[in-house]
């Protein structure tokens, strides 16, 4: 329960990462950025990666190293750096898999309704993030948050990362963080994802990153206790999900900005 713990206890936490990943230099690279975030501000920093990309638009999009590979650059993050680990599962068997090494077991958007994959998740007794589908509404997550509650483990999360806005658009409705709030679990706002544009890019998706900032100070006012934020070290080449990924060069100018408005936020 100490992550869990830690989470409720702060004002504010992290998750950051590389949407999947690609190598170990580049890992370490934003290990090391985020040892320092974690050191500077003294908050939570969980590190964020993928093994696989199971939902890509297309069948030749890049999808991973393979999970032995990631296996063991994440188990290396997380004895080297002392960085707890997010990361995301597509199918029921997988859930156990990650147990072995991560800290907090992530539901995708498209698969947040998924009851055998959520109830697989919940008995790890690991802490589970479930992020919400672009096509739901809260009041359809909250029957999520139960299909966990089933196994026994309480220790759940929820994401906010936009809503579609007809075809290849998302726009965010931070009412619902607000409305996630009332179910008494932590809410996290995921700022890359909801810049992103689905299938704005022919076959991967586009995304804006200039409003990943104005984006994850806006969610605090509405109550949004975590923001998670893909990170790489050169956005424009990433494998994955570049488009809407922050440059690492721009992560600690990024975590400043919104450490003041966490500031603000609490003082009034």
């Amino acid at each position: 329960m100490t992550l869990y713990n830690d989470i409720l206890s702060s004002k504010i936490f992290f998750i950051l990462g590389p949407c999947v990943l690609d190598t170990q230099q580049n890992a370490e690279l934003i290990a090391e950025k985020l040892v320092g975030i974690k050191n500077k501000y003294k908050v939570p920093v969980i590190f964020k990666s993928s093994f696989d990309k199971a939902n890509r638009q297309s069948v030749e999009s890049y999808r991973g190293i393979g999970f032995e590979e990631s296996k063991k650059i994440l188990k290396k993050i997380k004895e080297k750096y002392s960085l707890p680990l997010i990361t995301d599962i597509h199918e029921s068997s997988q859930a156990e898999l990650v147990r072995d090494f991560a800290d907090i077991i992530q539901i995708p958007a498209f698969l947040c309704r998924q009851t055998d994959l959520l109830i697989a998740a919940g008995r790890t007794d690991a802490v589970i993030n479930i992020k919400k589908g672009q096509f739901i509404s809260v009041e359809q997550l909250s029957d999520s948050v139960k299909k966990v509650y089933s196994t026994g483990n309480k220790k759940v999360m929820l994401t906010e990362r936009g809503t579609f806005f007809g075809y290849g658009d998302l726009v965010v409705d931070f009412r619902n963080i607000t409305k996630m709030a009332k179910l008494n679990v932590p809410i996290i706002f995921d700022a890359t994802h909801s810049v992103q544009r689905p299938g704005g890019k022919g076959t991967s998706s586009g995304g804006e990153r200039e409003f990943i900032k104005p984006l994850a100070c806006a969610s605090l006012e509405f109550g949004a206790k975590g923001i998670f934020m893909e990170v790489h070290p050169n956005p424009d080449k990433a494998l994955c999900d570049g488009p809407n990924s922050l440059d690492l060069n721009m992560l600690d100018i990024t975590i400043s900005e919104i450490m003041k408005r966490v500031q603000e936020v609490h003082d009034v």
